[in-house]
């Protein structure tokens, strides 16, 4: 950069500034800031020869006026005037004013972007930097349009300047934040990435930051950059501080960049080459020992930089969830950091250990710091740590645990921060729920959760706690008589009564033989309650009163003393006048028989998700469900609470920010649940599955289908239905699918759960079941952001002749989501006949004023419908040959985009729909399938057959069905899974 020379010290604007700050009032300031302008303007008018250096000057004094808060409406076309001269320090100030005080809108852009045209073509290189960095600074859609084209060839260029490829990146950098779609990286790619391998280091890290961003959005182009970034990674690693010694902070060697490679190798899965895998891991190790290292310095700023690289490290080995050995040693890692005398690093060791606790390969380590982490629940002064701690006791609890942590969170809830205490209790709620084996210690933590803190308890956990307790008839005893005895405390929580007030009412005959609880005790003890609780309580005891009389009949006349009483009779509420005259009455008139049928005990509440989780899922917000509702636990737990044991899951663990609806993992297929008189509790109470209905005698298949049998309109169930809103937009009145549609799409070709689509504002969740030809299909709207989304309005929209042939009636959702929460829309599907195009669902919504809108293709394909079929190899090729009219048969051959293994085929068939049959193929490497299409019209049968040839790394599929355009669809769709 050139040097400043002395006469560039511009003693006026010293001068000016010095005047402005020796003013002894804002009127003084006003008064010499107008004088100054008064001077600039007739400079500027008057004056046609002035020289650069004035003109640098006073543009100079225009900029330190505006930066006091000063409006400047001239002087703009001097600022631009200085863009062409020659001078550094006057083209620097002219791109410092631009930069500043120039609206993208304005009529000066075409001028300015003239000039950055012809520093950039001037080849010089601080020039060329400068005009990079206005583009920056600016960064409107105007320029991008202008110079994103010319950047990139800059950028890779092998006669730029290194200083001029770190503007460029960076630049190009802001541009793709400001305006994806203005960045054509296409034919640049593999050059871009190559970058890596640049000498300059400063190169490198802007090369790393472009990449990241790059990469987050087309993973597959920038695939190649994995085994480069590992290389420099590894040579920094490896490096003493003295081999970079430019780039060398307080010992430790190129930080920033060490930290930027990790957090790059984080947006990929474990590379596929063992040796690249086994360089990184060498990495890893690497990082992991020199953190068990002397520091080479006691300065602050050398623990810093040692640290960030060693928690980004540990956070790319949670990433990968597939090395046992360095979870452990990141678990071990970490413990050390729980009692650091540092704030920040027991913040983050917490935090981290959190996400470590939900991998199967390193829970077990992570509960061995079960007593520092209660410890620190209970000394911490900072109360993030304190929240973290619970976090992570919520996220190491497994049965062997429960009890110890379940306590010590009670414990520490009574003095807990109010700011916490709620999701402090929703925490203790699903655990004890989650790992009770004994149901009387289930009962006894949830009351003394009202007793401790009753005004945070959510109406969700104490309706859980009566679901559990109706549904279990081992616990309604104990449940009875120890809401008995809580009750008998002088100051009892209205969430007690309410409690209370429901138990007693139904199961308090099971306690009514002990004299000390007997039907007018029990009354007597509930009605004393009745003048301090609000409305909403007393119309629950009233209710529980009339049971009352139906239980203990010897309590009829004094219950009905109260319910002839003025002040129910006459109550101001009209809710309570209701029900005090409608009690009355009925236990007036009816007969004993009458009263027991319609005051019979409640029925079992059917089988669904704990409300409890949801909750504490939308408290969480984003990037909370990975964490709240994990796949890992051991094996002893799998059945708990008559939960199904769930299938092993392969899939890794996602970072603690990777997923806002934890719907990325397929869930375990879902048994029946058994009938609720059994005795079990809620199946699977942590699934995030919808909603499952009780089975009465008919078969899961048969509950299925008549469940997702539309009512019909003349039925008490038609006129409840929640239909689709009756003005949907059609085909013309939507915006065309986003561009990556069809990939969203096939990527649920083979599978029915996952995120369909997910972008900085919304993600959407997709969970599907599909029997015969019916389907049923939940969708979930996550809000991403902090600002509530107005308007939200997703419709199911039928291209074409769809309509005829598919099905589709919607639920409507909530028209406001809450920032960090997430709406579910239920989707019921009849397959009427066979389809080639799926569906589109639109949404649109206002975000911060601004309306959205985005289509997306619906993932219900023709496959979806397939019912698999056994059959021995004789009746295959029967069939296969009695489908063999050219029209029936469709044959792809095609070059394998994906690694060529066996069981993953295996799998893609299966999720296709298909039945797998074995021994049917004379070659054993082949796939042989068949299935039946199902639809209400007809049965559409399909056979394929697909031959993998390994050595030229090639499929041939072959399907037969015996329609034509059904053929040539499946074909088309399966041969892109592979």
């Amino acid at each position: 950069m050139p040097a400043v020379s002395k006469g560039d010290g511009m003693r006026g604007l010293a001068v000016f500034i010095s005047d402005i700050r020796n003013c002894k009032s804002k009127e003084a300031e006003i008064k010499r800031i107008n004088k100054e302008l008064a001077n600039i303007r007739s400079k500027f008018k008057g004056d046609k020869a002035l020289d650069g250096y004035s003109k640098k000057k006073y543009v100079c004094k225009l900029l330190f006026i505006f930066l006091l808060g000063h409006d400047i409406d001239f002087g703009h076309m001097e600022a631009v005037n200085l863009l062409s001269s020659n001078k550094y320090t006057e083209k620097q100030i002219g791109y410092l004013f631009i930069s500043v005080l120039v609206n993208s809108n304005s009529e000066l852009i075409r001028l300015i972007n003239n000039a950055i045209k012809n520093d950039l073509a001037s080849r010089n290189p601080t020039f060329m930097c400068l005009a990079l960095h206005c583009i920056a600074n600016v960064g409107s859609r105007e320029m991008g349009e202008a110079f994103a084209a010319d950047i990139p060839r800059i950028l890779v260029a092998g006669d730029s300047m290194d200083s001029v490829k770190q503007s460029a990146a960076l630049c190009l950098l802001r541009l793709y934040k400001a305006s994806p779609d203005l960045v054509p990286m296409g034919e640049w790619t593999a050059r871009v990435v190559h970058l890596l391998n640049d000498q300059h280091m400063g190169v490198v890290t802007a090369a790393v930051s472009l990449i990241t961003c790059l990469c987050k959005k087309n993973p597959d182009d920038f695939k190649t950059c994995i085994s480069l970034a590992v290389s420099r990674l590894s040579r920094i690693v490896s490096s003493a501080s003295t081999d970079l010694q430019d780039y060398t902070y307080y010992f430790v060697p190129a930080p920033w960049l060490s930290v930027k490679l990790l957090r790059l190798l984080q947006c990929y899965p474990p590379p596929e080459d063992a040796a690249v895998k086994g360089r990184l891991v060498e990495c890893l190790e690497t990082v992991l020992n020199k953190a068990q290292e002397p520091p080479k310095s006691k300065k602050v700023q050398h623990s810093n930089a040692k640290n960030a690289i060693l928690f980004e490290t540990i956070s790319l080995i949670i990433h990968y969830d597939s090395e046992p050995n360095l979870l452990v040693r990141a678990c071990n890692q970490l413990g050390q950091f729980l009692q650091h005398r540092e704030t920040n690093l027991r913040y983050l060791a917490l935090e981290s250990m959190c996400t470590l606790a939900s991998s199967e390969f390193s829970h077990e380590a992570v509960k061995t710091h079960i007593d520092t982490v209660i410890n620190a629940l209970k000394t911490e002064r900072d109360v993030s740590v304190r929240q973290r701690a619970a976090d992570l006791l919520y996220a190491m609890c497994d049965r062997s645990n429960a009890k110890q942590i379940v306590s010590e969170m009670l414990r520490y809830l009574e003095t807990a921060d109010y700011a916490i205490r709620e999701e402090i209790v929703l925490k203790v709620a699903i655990l004890a729920e989650k790992y009770a084996v004994d149901y009387s210690w289930y009962v006894d933590t949830i009351l003394n959760l009202i007793r401790i803190a009753g005004d945070y308890v959510s109406e969700e956990v104490w309706y859980r706690v009566l679901q559990i307790v109706t549904n279990r008839d081992d616990v309604q005893g104990y449940a009875a008589k120890t809401v008995f005895e809580a009750l008998q405390a002088p100051a009892c929580h209205e969430n007690m009564v309410k409690v209370g007030g429901y138990i007693l009412g139904e199961f308090g005959n099971l306690i009514a033989g002990d004299p000390r609880s007997s039907p007018p005790v029990q009354f007597s003890l509930l009605h004393s309650k009745f003048h301090l609780c609000s409305v909403a309580t007393r119309a629950l005891l009233l209710s529980t009163y009339i049971k009352f009389i139906n239980l203990f009949p010897e309590t009829k006349a004094t219950i009905q003393g109260v319910l002839r009483a003025g002040s129910q009779l006459r109550n101001a509420d009209v809710e309570l006048q209701q029900r005090a005259v409608e009690y009355l009455t009925l236990s007036s008139v009816a007969s004993t028989d009458v009263l027991a049928t319609v005051l019979e005990e409640m029925p079992p509440f059917p089988e669904r998700e704990s409300s409890i989780l949801a909750k504490l899922k939308r408290k969480k917000g984003p990037g909370a469900a990975s964490s709240l509702d994990d796949g890992r636990r051991d094996a002893s737990s799998n059945d708990i609470n008559g939960g199904v044991e769930p299938a092993p899951s392969t899939v890794s663990t996602p970072s603690p920010s990777a997923d806002l609806l934890g719907l990325r993992a397929a869930p375990p297929p879902a048994a029946a649940p058994a009938p609720a008189s059994a005795g079990n509790l809620l199946v699977d109470v942590f699934s995030d599955g919808p909603a499952a209905q009780p089975s009465l005698g008919p078969t899961p298949e048969e509950a299925f289908l008549s469940e997702l049998e539309p009512p019909a309109p003349e039925s008490p169930m038609g006129l409840l239905a929640d239909p689709a809103p009756a003005a949907d937009p059609g085909p013309e009145d939507i915006s065309p699918p986003i561009p990556e549609a069809d990939e969203l799409l096939n990527k649920f070709v083979c599978k029915n759960n996952g995120v369909l689509f997910e972008n900085q504002l919304l993600q959407i969740g997709v969970k599907s079941e599909f029997r015969q030809n019916l389907g049923r299909m939940y969708l979930f709207y996550g809000n991403k952001t902090s600002v509530q989304f107005q308007n939200f309005s997703p419709t199911v929209v039928h291209p074409g002749d769809l309509q005829t042939q598919l099905a589709v009636q919607t639920k409507r959702v909530a028209a406001q989501v809450d920032g960090g929460a997430q709406v579910q829309q239920v989707l019921n599907i009849e397959c009427l006949r066979d389809f080639l195009t799926p569906p589109l669902l639109s949404v649109r919504f206002r975000y911060g004023g601004a309306p959205q809108s985005l289509t997306l293709k619906l993932p219900v394909t023709i496959n979806k419908f397939f019912q698999p079929t056994e059959m021995a190899a004789q009746d295959f090729f029967q069939r296969w040959k009695q489908l063999s009219l050219p029209l029936q048969e469709a044959q792809k051959i095609f070059k394998a985009n994906h690694p060529m293994d066996a069981e993953v085929t295996k799998a893609k068939l299966l999720g296709f729909g298909s039945a797998l049959l074995d021994n049917v193929d004379p070659n054993p490497e082949n796939f042989v399938g068949a299935g039946i299409i199902q639809t209400k019209a007809l049965q559409v049968g399909c056979l394929l057959r697909l031959e993998p040839n390994a050595q030229a790394q090639m499929y041939r599929l072959t399907l037969r069905t015996s329609k034509e355009p059904v053929s040539r669809h499946l074909c088309e769709l399966l041969a892109q899974q592979f």
